[in-house]
């Protein structure tokens, strides 16, 4: 039996899909206020990894907890650190004198960028700059407190009920595509579904134990690239708007401002911008193909499409 936390999420929905499909038993450990729209037929159990609720009783008959519960926007820095390391602590403690293999989900934000463009491997001493990547890098630590605990690192992830990199998508469909001027930027990305496979491979596979595997498609792109990839698949001609970085900061500032006063996180922020600025998120995928098998095969072109589809055909986008 495998738990998975953030079940309900965008990727935790697809590696049920995944697993279930594969004949595997998957509990998936949900909040009374989840969402359970992508995980009919699916065991659940309920808990609260923030207050530490449920967690013990959800881990009875389970062999690998997969660990994608997370925050990836917030209204304040303590945010980050309450869903992304305090969260992971109350799973670890939990999870004490347990036999359960741990795959533990982080971020390449944790590693943090590449500035000389070579892309990074497993072995580079973390540099995170941003709340977000300490955040991500303390839940990573306190995760390797336990023996046997696989790290995964995701960069961009993109895919059918995301709703992040939706938000570019949508832009293109519209016909405007701002970009902060400065030069290309490069970035390792991996198609949801290629993500959900190599999970199950790093909660299978005895070699990975106490293993950190970067999870991304071996070809990085540049965001250009990405946009002009889906403009094609939706016959768009969109406008490239260039943003002076000063102006791009000076909006992250305005967005936090409006998410503050609604009170509702949004993707565009001052470090949002900061780790936009920078020229390169790549990192190395040969450890991952080498000691899990691992490739992601899953093409941007490929990808897109089934993405883009799936959007059109729930109503999200119009093309």
């Amino acid at each position: 039996m495998i738990l998975i936390t953030g079940a309900s999420g965008f990727i935790g929905s697809h590696l049920v899909d995944h697993l279930r499909s594969r004949g595997r038993p998957v509990r998936c450990l949900v909040r009374r206020t989840s969402s359970l729209r992508y995980l009919s037929g699916a065991g659940l159990a309920y808990g609260d990894l923030a207050s530490g609720e449920g967690i013990e009783a959800a881990l009875s008959g389970v062999d690998c907890v997969i660990h994608l519960a997370g925050v990836t926007k917030a209204l304040r820095p303590e945010n980050y650190y309450a869903g992304n390391a305090r969260a992971t602590a109350n799973l670890a403690r939990a999870l004490a004198g347990h036999p359960a293999r741990l795959v533990h989900v982080s971020s390449l934000a944790a590693a943090g960028p590449n500035p000389a463009g070579i892309p990074l491997d497993e072995d580079a001493p973390p540099a995170p700059f941003t709340h977000y990547g300490k955040s991500k890098l303390e839940g990573e630590r306190i995760a390797a407190s336990r023996e046997g605990t696989v790290i995964v690192r995701p960069p961009v992830v993109y895919g059918p009920r995301d709703t992040d990199v939706f938000q570019l998508l949508r832009a293109v469909c519209r016909g405007a595509v701002l970009e902060i001027s400065g030069g290309e930027r490069w970035f390792s990305a991996i198609y949801v579904k290629d993500l959900a496979e190599g999970l199950a491979l790093a909660a299978s596979l005895p070699s990975a134990a106490g293993r950190t595997y970067f999870l991304a498609h071996p070809k990085p792109l540049t965001w250009a690239e990405f946009a002009a990839a889906a403009a094609a698949i939706m016959n768009r001609h969109p406008r490239t708007l260039h943003v002076p970085p000063g102006v791009a900061r000076a909006v992250g500032f305005g967005a936090e401002i409006w998410s503050r006063a609604t009170r509702r996180p949004g993707i565009v922020s001052r470090e949002k911008i900061a780790e936009a600025l920078c020229p390169y998120w790549t990192c190395s995928v040969r450890r991952a193909a080498v000691e899990l098998g691992f490739t992601a095969h899953t093409g941007i072109r490929e990808g897109l499409r089934e993405t883009l589809t799936w959007y059109r055909d729930e109503g999200w986008l119009a093309w």
